[in-house]
């Protein structure tokens, strides 16, 4: 299986997620502040993880063209999260989603790994409009979204809880009238 780069930073690559990644998946997928603010998945081995990767991320990229990806530190290719555009059903735009490992928090990581994820999204797939879902007491994701673009816009009730619903609007830039 071939591995596809999704974008770069100067510290990073974002890749497309391959079941060999399993490992790192039952890593951060159990993480306390991964169950707490996202969820628990219910993966707990590997047969998990590649049933997880199979059913979620590789399925998105078939479906939709993207999906989450795996970050690694670019000197290192140590995998430290994951970020990417999903599409729910339950959310009319796509939206970026993204989770790391607490020894990668705080670094800027998150916010360099976004950044990159939304604008490349934004570009290869012609999104106008991105949103974003998080607990109102992830005071770090909250912050995050605020400092990329996005605006609050109300809140979804997702997965038995009310989130923050965020939106990112894309501003179309006038383009110069070539016929004058």
């Amino acid at each position: 299986m071939s591995i596809v780069d999704v974008c770069q930073t100067q510290r990073l690559i974002v890749r497309r997620f391959t079941l060999t990644d399993g490992d790192f998946i039952v890593r951060l997928l159990n993480d306390s502040a991964f169950i707490r603010y996202i969820g628990d998945k219910g993966v707990r081995t590997p047969d998990d993880a590649i049933n997880y990767l199979q059913t979620g991320p590789l399925a998105s990229y078939r479906q939709h063209g993207f999906g989450l990806s795996l970050v690694q530190l670019k000197e290192s290719a140590t995998p430290i999260g994951m970020c990417g555009l999903l599409k729910r059903n339950e959310l009319q735009f796509p939206d970026l989603g993204f989770a790391f490992l607490p020894a990668f928090c705080g670094q800027g990581y998150a916010h360099e790994a976004a950044a990159e994820v939304l604008r490349a999204g934004v570009a290869d797939h012609k999104l106008e409009r991105v949103q974003a879902v998080t607990l109102p007491d992830n005071l770090s994701s909250n912050r995050l979204l605020v400092k990329l673009g996005f605006d609050l816009i109300g809140s979804a009730h997702l997965y038995g809880s009310q989130n923050n619903l965020y939106e990112y609007t894309v501003i179309n830039e006038i383009k110069p009238d070539a016929s004058k």
